[in-house]
C-alpha cells in the first residue's frame, strides 16, 4: 500500500491546479492568532470592564443575560469601539503582530502557510477556501510575488472574476476581520448568500479537496455546501490531528474522502510541498517513492535544523517496512507444499526487493552523505529490519530438490529468507559509506549492529550474512530455469542499479563492492577470534573478489590494493581511525594473512566458486 502522503503528493504533482484547500482555524493555530470564538469572547470581556462588571468565567452567559440576545461580533464591536477609526485599530491588535509579537514569531505566516504559497507559485493549488479572518495566506503569497483575488462575501463574488483568470483565488467564506460583516455565531454560520454559494458549488465539483484544520463542527453552511455536490472528479483528503468527529465523519464517507492522519499543520504542509517538489525531478507518469524519498533525504542531510525532520523520515518508512516484513499473511513460513516452494522463494525474494527499496535507496543516500552525526539513524534502521519477531516451529519438513541430491528444509528456508531485506540494507549502507570514503559509517554498520536470537545479544554480521539469508542448497531457486547462480553474483547485480548516480562506472562498483566483502569478512573474523568457522569459509569461497584471482601472481587486485594502503598509512589508515582491528595495522594485517591462507588453500583444492 502506497503511503498517503505520498499518495496526496503524486495527486497534487499530477493534476496540477485542480486541487482546493479548505482551511480551518487550526492552520493558524501556530500563529498565537485567536479562534473567531476567542475574539468574540474577549470583546465581551473589554465590553464588561467598560462598564465595570465581571464577566468570568462565562463571558456568553453574561451577555445573554446583560442584554437578553446572543453576542453578536458586528454589535460587540460597534459597542467596545464607536468610532470607524477605533474599530479598525482594535481588531489589528487581533490579527496584526506589535513589535514584540513579531520577534516571538506570533501573528505571522507559519511553515504551513509558507508552503502553501509555495505550492500557488509553482502553480499546484489556486484556490483556497478558509474560515478564517486572517490576512496570513495573504502575507505568506506576498513574500512569493503573488497577490491573490480575495472573495469574503457575495458582493465581492459578484465582481470577481472566474476562478480560471486568477492564479490564486482565497474564498473567506466567514468573511474578513476588517469587514464587520465576519460570521461568527452559530446563526450566522447557518446559510450563506446565494452568490457564495454558487461559486462554492464550483469549487467542490470540480476541484479536489484538501482539507486541514477544520473540524466541520460550527460551519453548517460549509458543510451544507460539501453535501449539496454528489459528484467527486478527484481524491478528497482530510488531513486530522485527532480522530475527526461525528459531523466531519459524515463528510468524509460523503467525500469517500482518504483520512491522513498528522502532527499539525505546518509538518502536513511542510511534508506535502516536500514531497511535491521532489516529484517535480521525476516526470514519469508513475513515479516511485524511492526517488522522492531520497531527495528528501538529501535536503535534510544538507541542514542541521532537519535532524528531526530526518529522524521522522527514516523512523517512518523503517517501521512501514517493518509492519510488511511481519505480516504472516504476506509470509506464510507453513502450508507451503514440494511442487510450490521454488515458484514461491522466487516470489519471495522479488517481493523482499520491492518492499524494501525505499529504505535501500534511503539507507545508500544517507550512508554516502551522512556524517558520523547521523550514524545512529542507519544502526536503528538495520536492527529494527533484522529483529523481527523470531518463528518457533516444532515441525519441519526436508524435501530433495530437483538434481542437487540434497534435502533442503522448506520452513527454515523461508525463515531464513526473512533476513534478506536487512542484508540488502547492510551491503547498501557498507558500500555507499566505502565509495564516499567514510569508513566510520561502515565500521557503525558491521561493529555497532546487535541481533537478538533466544536473548542473546551478539554483533549483527555474525548472524547477518549472505549464508544465513540462503544456504548453497537454494541459491538455484534465484533462477527462473534452476540453474546455479551464486547469491554474491545476483546481490552485485540487483545492487548495481541503486548505485548509479553514486559510482558510475562498472569497474569502480566492482572494486567498491569487493572492498566492503573482503573488509566484512575480516571484521566477521576478528569478531570470531580465529574460531573455526564454516561459514567463513563458504562465504569466501563464495565472495565476489575470489573471482578475480589471478593465477599468474596468485593474487587478487582489491586485497593487494588493500595490504598497500595499510603498509603505506599504518594506524593512520581510515578504517583503523574509526577504533576496528584495535586501531592497530599489525593488528589488522595478522587477519588479513588468516584470510589469505584460507583463499590459499581454497584455490589449491579448487573449492572457489
Amino acid at each position: 500500500m502506497i503511503d498517503p502522503m505520498l499518495s496526496l503528493a503524486i495527486s497534487v504533482h499530477s493534476n496540477e491546479g485542480l486541487y482546493a484547500l479548505l482551511l480551518g482555524s487550526g492552520i493558524s493555530q501556530e500563529s498565537g492568532i485567536r479562534t473567531a470564538w476567542g475574539i468574540t469572547e474577549d470583546l465581551i470581556q473589554k465590553l464588561a470592564h467598560v462598564m465595570g462588571e465581571e464577566c468570568d468565567p462565562d463571558p456568553e452567559t453574561w451577555y445573554i443575560n446583560k442584554f437578553d440576545k446572543k453576542p453578536d461580533y458586528g454589535d460587540l464591536l460597534a459597542e467596545v469601539r464607536k468610532s470607524p477609526t477605533g474599530r479598525r485599530q482594535l481588531l489589528k491588535s487581533y490579527f496584526e503582530p506589535n513589535e514584540e509579537e513579531r520577534e516571538q514569531g506570533l501573528k505571522v505566516p507559519t511553515t504551513a502557510h509558507k508552503a502553501i504559497a509555495k505550492l500557488v507559485a509553482n502553480g499546484y493549488i489556486r484556490v483556497i477556501v478558509t474560515t478564517n479572518f486572517d490576512h496570513l495566506i495573504e502575507k505568506a503569497l506576498d513574500d512569493v510575488g503573488i497577490e491573490p483575488a480575495v472573495v469574503s462575501n457575495s458582493s465581492d463574488v459578484k465582481g470577481a472574476l472566474p476562478i480560471p483568470y486568477e492564479r490564486c483565488t482565497i474564498i473567506k467564506v466567514n468573511g474578513d476581520y476588517l469587514d464587520t460583516r465576519i460570521r461568527n455565531t452559530r446563526d450566522e454560520l447557518e446559510k450563506y448568500g446565494t452568490e457564495m454559494n454558487k461559486l462554492l458549488d464550483r469549487v467542490f465539483d470540480e476541484f479536489g479537496l484538501i482539507v486541514c484544520g477544520w473540524s466541520a463542527e460550527w460551519d453548517t453552511a460549509l458543510r451544507k455546501a460539501i453535501e449539496r455536490r454528489k459528484n467527486h472528479r478527484f481524491t478528497t483528503y482530510w488531513a486530522a490531528r485527532d480522530e475527526p468527529g461525528e459531523r466531519a465523519h459524515k463528510l468524509i464517507r460523503h467525500r469517500r474522502a482518504e483520512v491522513i492522519r498528522i502532527r499539525d499543520a505546518d509538518n502536513f504542509f511542510g511534508e506535502l510541498a516536500e514531497n511535491v517538489f521532489a516529484l517535480e525531478k521525476y516526470s514519469n507518469p508513475h513515479p516511485l517513492s524511492a526517488p522522492v524519498l531520497v531527495q528528501r533525504i538529501k535536503t535534510y542531510l544538507r541542514d542541521d535544523r532537519c535532524d528531526i525532520r530526518l529522524h521522522d523520515l527514516m523512523n517512518q518508512n523503517v517501521e512501514t517496512l517493518y509492519a510488511r516484513l511481519i505480516d504472516d499473511q504476506t509470509f506464510p513460513v507453513s502450508g507451503i507444499s514440494e511442487d510450490e516452494i521454488k515458484d514461491e522463494f522466487r516470489r519471495r525474494v522479488q517481493l523482499y526487493e520491492s518492499l524494501t527499496e525505499p529504505v535501500l535507496a534511503m539507507m545508500i543516500t544517507g550512508c554516502y552523505w551522512g556524517e558520523i552525526a547521523h550514524n545512529a539513524l542507519w544502526i536503528n534502521c538495520l536492527e529494527r529490519i533484522a529483529n523481527y519477531p523470531k518463528i518457533h516451529t516444532r515441525t519441519s519438513r526436508s524435501i530433495v530438490i530437483h538434481e542437487s541430491g540434497k534435502n533442503i528444509d522448506i520452513i527454515s528456508t523461508l525463515v531464513n529468507l526473512r533476513l534478506y531485506p536487512a542484508l540488502l540494507l547492510l551491503y547498501g549502507g557498507g558500500i555507499a559509506s566505502i565509495a564516499a570514503g567514510k569508513y566510520n559509517i561502515f565500521s557503525a554498520l558491521v561493529n555497532d549492529t546487535r541481533f537478538i536470537d533466544k536473548d542473546e545479544l551478539r554483533p549483527l554480521i555474525v548472524d547477518l550474512n549472505r549464508l544465513g539469508v540462503m544456504k548453497s542448497d537454494v541459491q538455484r531457486f534465484l533462477s527462473d530455469q534452476d540453474n546455479n547462480i551464486c547469491f554474491c553474483d545476483y546481490l552485485f547485480d540487483h545492487l548495481r542499479n541503486y548505485f548509479i548516480d553514486y559510482i558510475y562506472f562498472y569497474d569502480d562498483f566492482k572494486n567498491y563492492f569487493d572492498r566492503f566483502e573482503y573488509l566484512l569478512l575480516l571484521v566477521r573474523a576478528k569478531i570470531l577470534d580465529h574460531k573455526i568457522d564454516y561459514k567463513i569459509d563458504y562465504l569466501l569461497k563464495t565472495a565476489h573478489f575470489i573471482k578475480h584471482w589471478n593465477p599468474e601472481s596468485g593474487k587478487i587486485s582489491i586485497i593487494e590494493e588493500i595490504e598497500s594502503e595499510v603498509s603505506r598509512e599504518g594506524d593512520n589508515w581510515p578504517l583503523l581511525k574509526t577504533g576496528l582491528f584495535d586501531g592497530s595495522s599489525e593488528e589488522f594485517l595478522r587477519y588479513m594473512v588468516f584470510i589469505d591462507d584460507k583463499i590459499k588453500a581454497s584455490v589449491d583444492k579448487g573449492e572457489f566458486w
